[in-house]
């Protein structure tokens, strides 16, 4: 979400966008947060659309979810050529399970691919790290490790070190509309989720306060 853009308590989800728009535009365009929605299946893929999604998150090859839907995929594989055989737009790069010259190693390979990068980063030593080696534009602010209950506030205790033109994106793979919200409120950009039915997360979102 760019800095002083209003905040107006709607969601927009993201699904896939092929080719004419990169998932860094389907993410940072718009008026409210993005909602990118992990499917396993074409059927979920077009569903997910149709309830208002903007992005669409695989954790594994999706037979025809190009032909299912329009908009950008967002894939989770342990390398960016994985992402690229699977008719990805961008890749998650997981930052705790590369070295430094891994990581930016395979940062490289994702852009000389076509891909967009998302680091997935989950502490602030994480995150320092990459933003002094790497820099990257998309920043996936993973809970890992939070204790139950605590996803939401620790993503949020990460945000304040991002700096601004970043684009962020926070992990709640379980969350409410309330959640959402409140996400919205702080400034993030996007929010990754698991498989659920898009129009619980943007449909009546409480006003922002």
């Amino acid at each position: 979400m760019a800095p002083g853009r209003p905040l107006t308590g709607r969601v927009s989800i993201l699904l896939r966008v092929t080719g004419s728009r990169r998932l860094s535009q389907a993410i940072s365009e718009g008026d409210g947060i993005s909602v990118l929605v992990q499917v396993a299946a074409a059927g979920a893929a077009a569903r997910a659309e149709a309830q208002g999604a903007e992005g669409l998150v695989l954790d594994a090859p999706v037979p025809e979810v190009r032909e299912a839907s329009s908009l950008p995929i967002l894939f989770r594989g342990r390398s960016p050529e994985e992402a690229r055989a699977a008719g990805a737009d961008a890749w998650i790069l997981v930052t705790e399970r590369e070295g430094e010259e891994e990581l930016e190693a395979l940062y490289r390979r994702a852009h000389d691919l076509g891909l967009e990068c998302v680091v997935d980063v989950h502490d602030e030593a994480e995150l320092a790290s990459v933003l002094e080696r790497i820099d990257p534009e998309i920043v996936l602010l993973s809970p890992r490790g939070a204790r139950a209950g605590e996803a939401l506030e620790r993503v949020l205790e990460l945000l304040p070190d991002l700096p601004a033109g970043k684009l962020a994106i926070a992990e709640l793979r379980a969350t409410t509309r309330e959640e959402v919200a409140a996400l919205e409120r702080a400034g993030v950009d996007a929010v990754l989720v698991g498989p659920s039915d898009v129009s619980d997360l943007v449909g009546g979102l409480p006003p922002p306060v």
